[in-house]
């Protein structure tokens, strides 16, 4: 039978598991915007915004120290992070572009090198997804193949209902076992109608096509026209679910310091500068060039997947006004 929660109760779940000392991270006002950020009561819970920034920063934060080194009389000391101690985590009232961009990180993560920091963090965190029903003109999920309505990436999935509440589906085993342990929370329901999902998220893309058009032109004067607009400021990757380039450097004395990874982005100019000085993208068309090449092309040629999945945050947040979707409608209608 179908299972369903009311807001009450998905804020007591949110006490519930900071009581059995899980770590929550939801939506949360910080300041005038919403964030996803670690929660101390469930009433702290946003339910009507898209946060700013995406939820990759819980699998995959802005920084963090993979070792750490100290030079003592008996030589160089190099100590490991201790990956047993990240907390087992609830990830919840999270859009289905932010949990549907946590596979998709999976892939690169886990590809020829295992990324131990991001996949034990995937290990130990459950995802509580939840539908949209609204969307604004940046919004272009259904564009990429998703929906308002989609569940990848969830382990459990929210449903709005008519009359409040939400509807529960259990996608996993975690899902299960999240269920489980609360059971009373949840309550069977043979009338769940569900409220109207948001609409107006941009006609389908051809996928097809566009890598098809990116296939044969590189060289397009395309990429210039945009890279006269693009401030090369990175905030459309710092801010996407889905883009995961890091760097890492040592940082402190040569007798004393940390080893870090931080978040990177390829619009910026010292990027792929090599130590001989030379740089295969000097110019800002050849950056933003990657930029779709690597959402669009690359990682598709790679995985089987695109590296997007149409949240908006780019497009609301660029500083110059430019627009993903839009430029993706403009190879689509080039490829003809």
């Amino acid at each position: 039978m179908p299972k369903t929660i009311t807001e009450h109760n998905l804020r007591l779940l949110i006490d519930s598991l900071l009581k059995d000392r899980f770590r929550v991270v939801g939506p949360r006002l910080a300041g005038a915007m919403a964030l996803y950020e670690p929660l101390a009561k469930g009433e702290e819970l946003v339910l009507d915004q898209l946060p700013r920034r995406s939820a990759k920063e819980v699998f995959f934060p802005v920084c963090e120290n993979i070792l750490s080194f100290e030079r003592t009389e008996a030589g160089l000391q190099v100590t490991d992070v201790d990956l047993s101690a990240m907390s087992e985590t609830v990830l919840v009232g999270v859009r289905p572009c932010d949990a549907a961009a946590v596979p998709v990180l999976d892939e690169v993560f886990s590809w020829d090198y295992k990324d131990e920091f991001f996949l034990e963090r995937r290990r130990k965190t459950t995802i509580i997804g939840m539908a949209c029903t609204k969307s604004d003109d940046a919004c272009f999920c259904s564009a990429v193949g998703l929906s308002p309505g989609e569940t990848k990436g969830s382990d459990l999935f929210l449903t709005p209902l008519l009359g409040g509440g939400y509807g529960c589906q259990v996608l996993t085993d975690k899902g299960q076992q999240l269920l489980a342990r609360y059971p009373k929370l949840f309550v069977d329901t043979v009338d769940a109608r569900l409220a109207p999902l948001a609409g107006g998220t941009g006609d389908r893309l051809d996928l097809k096509r566009i890598k098809a058009w990116l296939d044969d032109n590189f060289e397009s004067p395309l990429w210039n026209d945009i890279a006269e607009r693009c401030a090369g400021c990175g905030a459309c990757a710092f801010l996407c679910p889905a883009c995961h380039c890091f760097d890492i450097n040592d940082e402190g004395t040569t007798e004393l310091g940390h080893r870090r990874k931080h978040w990177d982005a390829c619009g910026f100019g010292k990027f792929t500068n090599h130590a001989s000085g030379h740089n295969p993208r000097d110019l800002q068309n050849k950056r933003y060039r990657n930029r779709i090449m690597h959402k669009f092309k690359y990682y598709d040629d790679k995985f089987g997947q695109t590296l997007c999945t149409g949240c908006g945050r780019c497009i609301r947040h660029c500083p110059v006004g430019i627009d993903i979707a839009a430029i993706l409608r403009e190879i689509e209608s080039r490829s003809q």
